[in-house]
């Protein structure tokens, strides 16, 4: 029988494992874990990654995950750039949209791609596994995928992320709307990314 793609049930049993918790992997692997999903389960994906949060929290798994909406990040890295005289670039391009939209365009897929937003973040992260508290700090959520397209893509920024990321630190889990064949990846299940990730494929085997 072929493996089956993980119900977001499966998922939180899998989180459960502490073999999976195991960090020291990540010395070994590629410490990126890809949960894909259909699209039009967004919403309610969104909703249960929050829940997970607050169960694995409890006394029996003990676990402070981060979670990080991409999309929400993005716009809280512009919103924090300043762009010459205006202190903040998001609120520029927003003034900006209508009168130049392709020039807003052309400016959130440099931004998107931008060392700035990978080190942006890093420290995030960081902040995360610093934090004061006896929790378990194994896994980091990465999720709104869907949300910041087209501006950027998953493939594009696994690949610029590659250089700040600590596999030996914690595990990645990618929140991927679409359907994957092996390590191909195609967004909503139609667009297809450039390249393949160097990621783990999660299943239910």
């Amino acid at each position: 029988m072929c493996p089956m793609n993980m119900t977001i049930e499966q998922l939180y049993h899998k989180m459960e494992d502490k073999s999976f918790q195991d960090t020291s992997t990540g010395t070994l692997f590629y410490n990126v874990y890809i949960f894909q999903y259909p699209a039009e389960e967004e919403y309610e994906i969104c909703k249960q990654i929050e829940t997970f949060k607050t169960r694995l929290k409890r006394p029996s798994n003990n676990l402070d995950i981060l979670t990080l909406n991409i999309f929400d990040e993005f716009c809280a890295f512009l919103d924090n750039k300043p762009f010459g005289k205006n202190p903040s670039l998001f609120e520029y391009l927003k003034k900006k949209e209508l009168d130049d939209p392709k020039s807003v365009n052309d400016t959130l897929i440099r931004n998107a791609e931008d060392k700035g937003f990978y080190a942006w973040i890093d420290k995030r992260i960081r902040e995360h596994l610093n934090k004061a508290n006896e929790l378990t700090k194994s896994f980091v959520y990465l999720y709104g995928f869907g949300q910041i397209y087209p501006y950027l893509r998953t493939n594009t920024f696994l690949s610029n992320f590659e250089r700040y990321n600590h596999g030996e630190e914690y595990k990645i889990i990618v929140f991927y709307p679409g359907k994957a064949k092996k390590n191909s990846f195609s967004l909503f299940g139609i667009m297809k990314d450039q390249h393949t990730y160097r990621s783990i494929h999660l299943i239910n085997e």
